[in-house]
């Protein structure tokens, strides 16, 4: 009648929704439990069976639930075949197929039917389930989606009808039992009703009659799986005790790695968002400090340290002269690699695998699959799937990752044969450049996938590295990092680390951190090929530079001026030609006195001596600016800051006079891009370009802020959205904001956070309060400032929450917390910009942001150029058209005098 059961199994599907068809979704059944009751609550039969693994494993995970080792299953288990067999005769007896959640099990079985190619009974047989919205109501848990109640779990159930608590075994056939007393016990309480137990009237009525009392259990004793489990492991861990290194072996080892150099590759920074307080400068001295030729960057899902990384690390080199001391920079990225980074119709996160660049252009392939990421496949995270990969595989070094790597996952969560075949398809896709990641951090589940990892490695001939996942500095900073993340999801430090609900993220142990080489190697004593390897991947890598020089878009100008020698030595001679013509042409609009001046003489070099004093000073200022800007490379900026600012004044979109030191140039009065003449008022070209100090001129625009948004499309539609950007902000954790956030997370109350932030000093850091001796306080703080840093000195000094407070927030702040998107900046390419730097998207930006932030998108060698939309631009224009409206009087603001009596006088009284 009534067919109760569960199964345990090697793990959960990827997709719930997928048929029983797709057998790679549905994980094996490795335990499955029933128990036939008939239709009044009574026993008929009770069944228990271990499956023997065919051809996979129960992974580590799976078993750390519920008990069952791969051995313990080969040990006691019997053939699917035969579990199959004796299930489809239970089934042939049964009305109903009963369960908690019993639809999971139900595929399960069924993906088990399919397998073996038998006729799947299971769809043709009516269910009943305890886990649904009728016991959610009966329970009445909080929790659940659309401020609904929770369903309940098996426990939560059994705690509500019985008030007595049962303790998920994840054994089967104590969860058959538990689920078997609950279903009754909801018959005997009319919460099943008889329309749902296909029931005639009077049944429900009967079954309490034949159960007055309570159900209880029958009585079944249930193996202890884990128990069974650990003898097995312990035989099994004595045999391989005698295989060990013996002493002397290790002492061989000590000596072999005597001199042998190592390196951390995986390290992530304060720009792997809220999940490491690594600043990159703490991470090169770090390196410096232990003696190690190389240290690698490798932050999650993104890029933004790589150029300040590579260039803190060449700036340490250039005061080296020792070349055998100097440090290399190993750039790369923790890429998130799903299955299909386009299909957004189910979260994916994929797996976290490790790939570094061995030179410049493995790091525009990590640029290129980081900006992919981003634009196509962000989906919570920003992702990519092995089609990209191979696209941009050359000059790449792969690691297989820690723990959410593909293969050490698929060891913890899938099957080692799963594991395996992903092993061989990075083997088959990167040769040689591939590398087995061994961590150790002193955790079980690491333990148990070292072991297959290096079988991996001897089986298939796939060198291995020693790695130390760093994602704090010191190991006294692990609480810090802890706090950080915490802060990142929005919990408190005193909830559990675990999964699941009532839980929270966090690092199993305090072992993150940067380790020197002397514990990396006592660590990998057993395997010194470990850390002997992590030579061969430092000696692929070649040093580079990412700083060049700007690289302005190509600008098209008429076919009259184009010079054929500039395409043979990228000569600008045509862009200079046209510059002079353009700057000559706008000259005659500027000075009235030089209109009637021949265009040769003017376009000429020579200063004929009939030339009034007046003009030739005008020709002499344009022609050394204009020698200049040849000089220094820079024509076609100027040409397309005209073209911006031209097309602007042809939309309609009020343009500011100029401001900064673009004033000084008369060139760029000429132009139209400022308003103001240089000559009139004797201002310095040179405070804007000087040939002696050669730097990218800067021309900040202002428009009108309801203009700018036509200037942009335009800037898109001339050069195309690929290449234009805006440029990407960093959110930083400040010293009060740091204080706060560790507050909460400690729980300090809201009142004594705000206290301890207010002895702050405005725009204060810790980093300054902290590390400053007592003697140098008196000059660096105000008098008024003085008294509050020294009380949140010594309260930081006590034992107090308060005082672990502020040394905790000491160490996350300046923490990236979040990104944002320039206010005015907009970046714009030669080609596709992925060519030059790594992109990101941002919520409330439909271009690309670069990954790279506004201190350092020049240097990159990008053209940065300041849109600035101003509202005081928008009342002038607004102004100006109320005034034709009232009054037809036709005003121009480039116009107004600046020496007006009326207007000052207005201000005198203002």
């Amino acid at each position: 009648m009534y067919l109760i059961f569960d199964t345990e199994t090697t793990g959960l599907p990827k997709n719930f929704n997928a048929p029983v068809s797709d057998t790679d979704n549905w994980t094996r059944c490795v335990q499955i439990a029933w128990q036939l009751h008939d239709e009044y609550g009574r026993l008929m039969e009770a069944e228990n069976h271990l499956v023997r693994p065919d051809g996979f494993n129960i992974p580590f995970e799976a078993e750390s639930i519920h008990g069952i080792s791969t051995e313990l299953a080969e040990e006691q288990g019997i053939p699917i075949r035969e579990v199959i067999q004796k299930f489809q005769d239970v089934l042939r007896q049964a009305k109903f197929i009963v369960g908690h959640n019993v639809n999971f099990d139900i595929n399960i079985m069924g993906a088990e039917f399919y397998r073996l190619g038998i006729e799947n009974p299971l769809s043709e047989i009516s269910v009943l389930d305890t886990c649904t919205e009728t016991t959610a109501q009966l329970c009445k848990i909080p929790g659940g989606r659309g401020g609904r109640f929770k369903l309940p779990t098996l426990t939560e159930l059994h705690e509500h009808l019985f008030q007595e608590p049962f303790v998920e075994a994840h054994n089967a056939s104590a969860d058959v039992e538990a689920t078997t007393r609950c279903f009754l016990e909801l018959i005997r309480r009319n919460v099943f009703e008889e329309y749902e137990l296909k029931a005639e009237s009077g049944y429900v009525a009967k079954f309490i009659q034949e159960n007055p009392e309570e159900i209880q259990f029958i009585g079944l004793k249930h193996l202890n799986l884990k128990a069974e489990s650990d003898k097995i492991r312990k035989r099994l861990e004595d045999l391989k005790r005698k295989e060990k290194p013996t002493q002397v072996e290790i002492q061989e080892n000590v000596e072999t790695l005597e001199g042998v150099p190592f390196a951390h590759l995986h390290n992530h920074s304060q720009y792997s968002v809220l999940q490491a307080t690594s600043d990159i400068t703490q991470l090169v001295k770090a390196a410096v400090s232990f003696g190690m030729p190389a240290v690698a960057l490798t932050d999650i899902g993104n890029m933004m340290g790589a150029f300040r990384f590579v260039k803190t690390v060449n700036d340490y080199n250039k005061k080296i002269e020792d070349e055998a001391k100097k440090l290399k920079a190993i750039v790369g990225c923790e890429f998130y690699v799903c299955q299909n980074h386009l299909n957004k119709t189910r979260k994916d996160n994929g797996y976290q695998i490790v790939m570094l660049a061995k030179n410049k252009r493995g790091y525009h392939n990590l640029a290129k699959m980081s900006s992919i990421a981003y634009t196509k496949g962000f989906y919570y995270v920003p992702r990519i799937d092995r089609e990209i990969i191979a696209q941009y595989k050359e000059d790449i070094i792969v690691l297989t990752g820690g723990m959410q790597g593909e293969v050490p996952n698929k060891i913890l969560n899938v099957g080692e044969k799963q594991a395996e075949e992903a092993l061989l398809w990075w083997k088959e896709t990167f040769g040689d450049d591939l590398y087995i990641e061994i961590q150790r951090h002193n955790q079980e589940d690491e333990n148990r996938v070292n072991e297959v990892l290096i079988d991996f490695s001897k089986r298939h001939q796939i060198k291995m590295v020693a790695c130390n996942n760093t994602f704090y500095i010191n190991k006294e900073d692990a609480n810090a990092h802890d706090i950080l993340l915490c802060v990142k999801d929005g919990e408190k430090q005193s909830t559990p680390i675990g999964r699941g609900r009532g839980y929270r993220f966090g690092l199993q142990n305090e072992e993150y951190y940067f380790k020197s080489q002397e514990e990396m190697k006592e660590l990998f004593l057993d395997i010194p090929e470990a850390i002997i390897n992590i030579e061969e991947v430092i000696s692929k890598i070649e040093p580079y530079t990412l700083e060049r020089n700007v690289l302005l878009p190509k600008f098209d100008i008429p076919e009259d001026f184009i010079n054929p020698e500039d395409e043979t030595d990228g000569g600008k001679r045509g862009e200079n030609a046209y510059l002079r013509y353009l700057t000559y042409k706008g000259a005659k609009q500027r000075y009235p006195e030089i209109r009637e001046i021949n265009d040769e003489i003017l376009l000429g070099t020579e200063l004929p001596d009939s030339l009034p004093e007046e003009i030739k000073k005008i020709k002499e200022r344009l022609d050394f600016e204009l020698d200049i800007v040849a000089r220094t490379g820079y024509p076609g900026y100027f040409l397309i800051v005209q073209d911006l600012i031209a097309e602007a004044r042809k939309m309609g979109v009020s343009v500011g006079p100029g401001r900064g030191s673009a004033a000084g140039s008369a060139v760029a009065y000429c132009l139209g891009i400022t308003n103001i003449c240089p000559i009139k008022y004797d201002l310095l070209f040179e405070r804007f370009l000087n040939p002696d100090r050669v730097s990218m001129p800067d021309i900040d625009i202002d428009f009108d802020d309801e203009g700018r948004s036509l200037v942009m499309d335009y800037v898109i539609n001339k050069y195309g959205s690929n290449q234009v950007a805006q440029i990407i902000t960093y959110g930083t954790m400040a010293a009060k904001s740091s204080i706060r956030d560790t507050a909460r997370v400690l729980d300090l109350p809201l009142m004594d956070a705000d206290r301890i932030s207010k002895l702050i000093p405005t725009m204060g850091k810790l980093k300054k309060i902290f590390d400053l001796p007592d003697s140098e306080l008196h000059s660096k703080f105000r008098s008024d400032e003085l008294p509050n840093v020294l009380a949140l000195r010594n309260l930081a000094a006590t034992n107090s929450l308060e005082g672990q407070t502020i040394s905790q927030a000491r160490v996350i702040e300046g923490s990236v917390r979040n990104t944002g998107v320039h206010a005015c900046g907009v970046i714009i390419t030669p080609s596709d910009i992925t060519d030059f730097v790594p992109v990101a998207t941002a919520k409330d930006s439909d271009l690309y942001l670069t990954q790279f932030d506004n201190a350092v998108v020049e240097s990159a060698g990008l053209l940065k150029m300041d849109f600035l939309g101003l509202k005081t631009l928008t009342h002038i224009k607004d102004a100006v058209a109320l005034i034709k409206e009232r009054h037809n009087i036709e005003l121009n603001p480039d116009e107004f005098p600046l020496d007006d009596a009326l207007t000052y006088e207005l201000f005198q009284r203002g």
